[in-house]
């Protein structure tokens, strides 16, 4: 897997910026649901994301300053019980935020996941592997799942 956290990073950031494309979106472009997408919307799409980087950065925040993440423990817990349905629920979450506060996270959250990251030693997520594995999921792996998603609803969106 990764050797440092710096190659992660760049990777990780490599992996976002095409995302970055539907803060471009007025509201209604983010609001159409594109079937090609699984039916989501841009808006859909940011909120599914951003709903797993705000997990990724609890757990970094906790490995930040321990060896250990209760919130990922139990996390994954959940994740056994629960499956996709957590997903239902975060759609449902997002569903019902403003859209201003959908935009003000998605422009804050990924930068804030990079910043704690930086700050977590790597003995404790890029040399620990369920903790590596688990930042890839969350981020690099999750953003090349969706990437299909994304050009969807960007050609949708139509030109500009």
């Amino acid at each position: 897997m990764y050797l440092d956290a710096l190659s992660f990073l760049d990777d990780e950031r490599d992996g976002w910026r095409p995302f970055e494309a539907l803060d471009q979106l007025d509201d209604d472009q983010l609001a159409s649901l594109v079937g090609a997408a699984h039916g989501w919307s841009g808006r859909d799409l940011m909120g599914h994301l951003v709903a797993w980087q705000e997990q990724a950065l609890a757990v970094a925040r906790e490995l930040a300053v321990g060896e250990s993440s209760p919130i990922k423990e139990r996390a994954d817990r959940d994740w056994e019980a629960r499956g996709d349905a957590i997903n239902d629920d975060l759609l449902r979450a997002w569903a019902s935020l403003p859209i201003a506060e959908v935009r003000r996270r998605f422009r804050t959250v990924p930068g804030e996941l990079r910043g704690y990251l930086t700050v977590v030693p790597e003995s404790r997520w890029i040399k620990n592997a369920d903790h590596e594995r688990f930042f890839l999921d969350e981020t690099i792996d999750h953003y090349e799942e969706h990437r299909s998603d994304l050009d969807a609803i960007l050609a949708a969106a139509g030109p500009g």
